[in-house]
């Protein structure tokens, strides 16, 4: 029995944004979040809002570095994790990528760069490890840090289509200098709210070392995107535990459109907004669809080294755009546990449904 399984309805982002572009090198970001955070990881009247999630410089076309970005951002690692919420295909990203092994915003400097034609790119980054959402700032001895690279290869895209055929693939590394000496993974369902099934409690660890493979594939309507990880963990008596995990997906676009991907976007090779052939419309001269998104997930998660367990689940649903910046997304989400997870072996159900519009 899983308890704390109700229904419920929430805002799951509500948040302002300014950004822009000036002096012709520079650019910048500042994005504030007013949502609730989650009820069960907070005690009553202790939510603090706003909370800063993107505030960024930007100086870019640098001989030889390409982009240098100061401030609060996503860390560059994982394919899923840097394409913004907004473009991702599910209601939230897959079990082993956020709160996991990929890193959030995190405040820190980073370089980006490319080739010319924009087919290899690359990216590193210097951070400092779980500072608060609320307050960015920590006062202590020890600030913890993490070191994370990123590379890309796009061995086929098709220019004349741009890129409604390309095959993506990347490499990347995400090294952990734990502040406090304590490393700990959980996660929930693929869900904002709810308890959370797998936790590996807090391990005595000092750094943790996460390296993963992504690849993907768009081929016209049809798309395939997928993630490994594997995550070595230094515990403090000097011995070493592992755990890892993957996902992998896929879309079909029933009206046509397709998935659409920036080789050089803002965190770099990332998917960008879909797009329907046209707006959904109701009027007078007739009604006009919009675009409609078939999509399904597995995901995994293994903590059997350390003793916690293995979750896997199945996620199916479609999302209906109505334009580039406005979506309905429905979710069915199948979580799997083991035996000696949480709460057990157990399955579920999980019906989630979203209306997404940003501007």
């Amino acid at each position: 029995m899983i308890p704390d399984t109700f229904n419920y309805f929430n805002f799951r982002r509500l948040r302002l944004t300014a950004d822009g572009t000036g002096y012709g090198v520079y650019d910048f970001r500042l994005q504030m979040t007013l949502e609730p955070e989650a009820i069960t990881d907070n005690p009553a009247l202790s939510v603090l809002t706003p909370q800063v999630k993107d505030a960024y410089f930007s100086l870019n076309e640098i001989p030889y570095l390409g982009r240098f970005r100061i401030g609060n951002f996503f860390v560059p690692f994982s394919l899923e994790q840097v394409t913004n919420d907004t473009n991702n295909a599910f209601l939230e990203r897959s079990i082993p990528t956020q709160t996991v092994f990929a890193a959030d915003r995190e405040v820190g400097v980073a370089l980006y760069n490319c080739t010319p034609e924009q087919n290899v790119t690359w990216t590193t980054g210097f951070f400092l490890d779980s500072i608060s959402e609320g307050l960015k700032k920590r006062l202590d001895d020890n600030q913890g840090y993490r070191i994370s690279g990123r590379g890309t290869w796009l061995p086929y895209y098709d220019e004349p289509s741009n890129g409604r055929y390309l095959v993506h693939t990347g490499l990347g590394v995400l090294s952990t200098n734990d502040q406090d000496n304590i490393v700990r993974f959980r996660t929930r369902p693929q869900v904002s709210e709810g308890p959370r099934l797998i936790d590996t409690g807090n391990l005595l660890a000092d750094t943790f070392t996460t390296g993963n493979f992504e690849t993907a594939i768009v081929w016209g309507r049809f798309s395939v995107q997928s993630e490994a990880f594997l995550c070595n963990i230094h515990m403090l008596d000097n011995t070493t535990s592992t755990a890892n995990g993957a996902y992998l997906y896929t879309s079909w676009f029933v009206t046509g459109e397709n998935r659409v991907f920036e080789r050089f976007g803002q965190h770099g090779a990332q998917f960008f907004r879909n797009a329907p052939y046209s707006n959904f419309a109701v009027t007078r001269g007739g009604i006009s669809p919009g675009a409609l998104e078939l999509k399904a997930r597995w995901s995994h998660l293994d903590f059997n080294n350390v003793q916690k367990g293995q979750y896997n689940d199945l996620t199916v649903g479609f999302n209906w755009y109505w334009s580039d910046r406005t979506r309905i997304m429905f979710d069915w989400i199948h979580p799997v546990t083991s035996e000696t997870t949480i709460y057990g072996a157990t399955t579920s159900d999980l019906l989630g449904m979203r209306f997404d519009f940003n501007w």
